[in-house]
């Protein structure tokens, strides 16, 4: 009879606690640690048992981080090492914090004795709760294999290569489109209201044809929904995001102008106070007296 690999879950929230309840449906045995007392109340009442640090998760195989910061992974890393809660268990690096932070922690966990798997996660909160995500892997083949029962619990993996930091590689990319294809929609639908148009109706005609995007479909309806529009990524993780993005490309000598467009687009919204908002909110810099 096969053993599941025990699991410690780091970071539960908005995303991080579906997927640690994806992970408790797929019947391994999970324990979440979320320093904030707010998040283990809500991770208590979803039925995941928690602790508020790394050091108490006791005996586990498996690691899953899924923080929002670079910052954030280093202090799970420190505590990791300080209480002695590193060696011999496989990590699988969700959070992301581009390529360099992923590889000098990454570096830190393999001298103390432990395996690192790359997999930023693609799919949002909803496919996160569904265990639906598409999850970017890299890493060693022994690592790989050691996640798969947590990833295959989490969604796809499409491994994308045996480097740790190839799939943070990949999720810079996918983030450079996500954000372009966020702004392309709330532009277009600014453009509708401007016009004189039913905003609803636009999108369910353009919807169907060549202009269709996911991002159109997913976040549009969200962006018509304005302050009512439920908060499922927040602005913030853009801001983020386009930063790292913005930081490879310069990294590897290529300009990137649409991202940059649709960076400024982002840090506008979040100097509006709209950064603990629904990224769809980014609509809002073109209602009223957005950059042009």
């Amino acid at each position: 009879m096969t053993r599941h690999p025990q699991v410690a879950f780091v970071g539960l929230g908005a995303i991080g606690l579906p997927m640690a309840e994806s992970i408790v449906r797929a019947g391994l045995p999970l324990v979440g640690v979320e320093a904030a007392p707010a998040g283990r109340e809500r991770a208590e009442a979803a039925g995941v048992r928690t602790v508020a640090d790394i050091g108490d998760a006791g005996e586990v195989d498996v690691v899953v981080v899924m923080v929002a910061t670079g910052a954030q992974l280093t202090a799970v890393v420190d505590a990791a090492l300080a209480g002695d809660a590193v060696a011999g268990r496989t990590w699988i690096v969700s959070a992301t914090v581009g390529p360099d932070v992923v590889r000098a922690e990454a570096a830190r966990l393999e001298a103390a004795g432990a395996a690192v798997v790359d997999a930023p996660v693609s799919g949002g909160v909803a496919r996160a709760g569904r265990g639906e995500l598409v999850l970017f892997a890299s890493g060693a083949d022994a690592a790989l294999e050691a996640a798969a029962p947590v990833l295959d619990a989490l969604g796809t993996a499409r491994v994308v290569g045996d480097r740790v930091g190839e799939g943070q590689a990949v999720k810079v990319v996918n983030q450079h489109l996500a954000a372009v294809h966020i702004v392309a929609a709330a532009e277009a639908l600014a453009l509708a209201e401007r016009l004189g148009l039913d905003p609803a109706f636009v999108l369910d005609v353009v919807g169907g044809g060549a202009a269709a995007s996911f991002m159109l479909g997913d976040r549009g309806p969200r962006m018509l929904a304005g302050d009512d529009a439920p908060v499922l990524s927040q602005v913030g993780i853009f801001v983020k995001d386009t930063g790292l993005v913005a930081e490879a490309a310069a990294a590897a000598g290529i300009d990137l102008p649409v991202l940059q467009a649709a960076r400024e687009r982002f840090l506008d919204a979040d100097a509006r106070g709209l950064g603990r908002r629904d990224d769809s909110s980014v609509i809002e810099t073109y209602r009223t007296g957005g950059r042009s």
